[in-house]
């Protein structure tokens, strides 16, 4: 036997179990897949996914697909020849698991935390379509009093603020800049609602950096004008098809169709305003709207270095900063499929 040949068969059990263990140890990654997209002018469990109470609404026959992303939990463990799999695919990503949850946490954590995004995201999409339909939905509310503040005792958590003074009031900051316009000690009249009936208090300000304040904090809320749900699967969660939900809404009670009878599919969070912003595995959510069907797909402008390579077909991908920017992108498309649309480079 030649030591070549010694060497080999000596070196072949720890070749053996090498590969043993690169099949069955787990390694720290987690792995990103095309979800399913859902049309969020359809039906979830018999019901419209967009449902409204006090205004008329209107049917469209067409499609607005949000788009999903399935993703391997924190608790699941992968092999190395999975792995390898995913990460020569063309649809799927592979993330070290600190960085697709960099927090602790358990499952069920996580599916907590994606539905009060959800819930949160669903209300910036309302308050988003309803704003583009002329209301004027945004509200101030005061979230915490500060112990000793000079609002003690006058002001509680959960009072709508809706002016200072005589100036009407819908942002944190407007409250900030009306109260600021007295000086460090005099009062101002501050007008809430506070459990469905309005008062005014008198508040003496204080002082702080030489300026004149009251001690709340205030967050942002909306009152809307009518009755709006949008219910889909408890499964789904996160804030990425905020804009795909204001779309929803803004179709649903405007007469004409926004989709010309169409497949329409997108991303994107949404504020209340109708900014659009990014999110995370658009080089997912792209394939998994070409293969479900649609012809045009809503990226993200903070998502156009991502898009690059993804394998949307012959569907069509348009860049949008804003709700204005998607329904415009909509409308030029449905009157003409070869229309100029805004792109990310060059895709198409």
């Amino acid at each position: 036997m030649t030591q070549r040949t010694l060497a080999g068969l000596i070196a072949l059990p720890l070749v053996v179990a090498l590969i043993v263990i690169a099949w069955v140890v787990p390694l720290p990654y987690t792995i990103y897949s095309p979800g399913p997209t859902v049309n969020v002018l359809g039906e979830f469990d018999g019901k419209d996914i967009v449902q409204v109470e006090g205004h008329k609404t209107y049917d469209d026959e067409g499609q607005l697909r949000m788009t999903t992303v399935s993703e391997t939990t924190r608790e699941a463990r992968l092999g190395l020849w999975t792995l390898l799999g995913a990460w020569m695919s063309d649809t799927e990503a592979v993330y070290p698991r600190e960085v697709a949850y960099p927090d602790q946490g358990t499952v069920e954590d996580d599916r907590e935390a994606g539905q009060v995004q959800m819930a949160s995201a669903q209300d910036a999409a309302i308050a988003a379509a309803l704003t583009k339909l002329g209301e004027d939905v945004d509200e101030v509310s005061v979230a915490e009093v500060a112990k000793d503040a000079p609002a003690a005792g006058k002001l509680k958590a959960d009072d709508v603020v809706t002016k200072v003074g005589d100036q009407a009031v819908d942002t944190p900051q407007e409250v900030v800049t009306e109260v600021q316009k007295v000086e460090p000690g005099d009062t101002v009249e501050m007008t809430v609602e506070r459990d469905g009936k309005k008062r005014t208090e008198t508040v003496k300000t204080g002082e702080k950096d030489g300026k004149a304040y009251i001690g709340v904090s205030l967050g942002a809320t909306y009152e809307f004008p009518y009755d709006i749900k949008i219910t889909l699967d408890p499964a789904i969660g996160g804030p990425s098809a905020g804009l795909m939900m204001a779309l929803s809404v803004y179709d649903t009670l405007t007469e004409d169709s926004l989709t010309d009878e169409r497949k329409i599919a997108g991303t994107g969070t949404i504020d209340g305003d109708g900014n659009v912003g990014p999110i995370g595995g658009i080089q997912q959510k792209i394939p998994g709207a070409a293969e479900d069907g649609a012809e045009l797909f809503l990226v993200p402008a903070g998502n156009c270095q991502d898009v690059e390579g993804a394998a949307n077909g012959d569907m069509r991908l348009t860049r949008v900063e804003t709700l204005d920017d998607a329904i415009e992108a909509i409308d030029s498309w449905t009157e003409d499929p070869n229309a100029k649309l805004p792109t990310c480079g060059s895709t198409k």
